[in-house]
């Protein structure tokens, strides 16, 4: 039986895609014989034709994924996306070794490893960009005698 007229109506009254309308299979007969609006919203109200709740997408893919990934997984080369510096920036990746060069010359120089003077001197140089890590401003201050005796 024929039901795309009806299931048109039904679907223009119930404000929704002719995929949503839901007829009753065992009034199929009752419904082919509404053909004005006004019959057809008559079915509507006796619960003949209905609306099929909407479908939404489910977020349990995505949840999953989400907690794999704060667990440090699918972090490998294939999933990279973006340059380099746009994952870490350049300056945060600064920031990090110039916090630590200072904290650790602050160190030397209260365990009096270093005097104020070559304080200054490594500091000023570090802020520069002289010295990649920790371990290189230490190697450069042995090579070049700048620790105390």
């Amino acid at each position: 039986m024929n039901l795309t007229t009806q299931k048109r109506l039904a679907a223009d009254i119930l404000k929704v895609g002719v995929n949503r309308v839901w007829i009753d299979p065992e009034q199929i007969e009752e419904v082919s014989r509404a053909i004005t609006r006004e019959s057809v919203k008559q079915l509507i109200d006796n619960k003949v034709i209905k609306a099929k709740p909407q479908q939404g997408i489910s977020s349990y893919r995505s949840k999953k994924i989400a907690q794999q990934k704060s667990k440090g997984r699918r972090k490998g080369r294939g999933s990279i996306k973006g340059a380099k510096g746009a994952r870490r920036p350049k300056k945060e990746a600064w920031m990090t070794t110039i916090r630590a060069l200072r904290k650790d010359l602050k160190q030397m120089r209260d365990d009096r490893e270093i005097n104020t003077t070559t304080y200054r001197k490594l500091y000023r140089m570090a802020k520069g960009g002289a010295f990649r890590s920790k371990s290189y401003m230490k190697t450069y201050a042995r090579d070049h005698d700048l620790l105390r005796k």
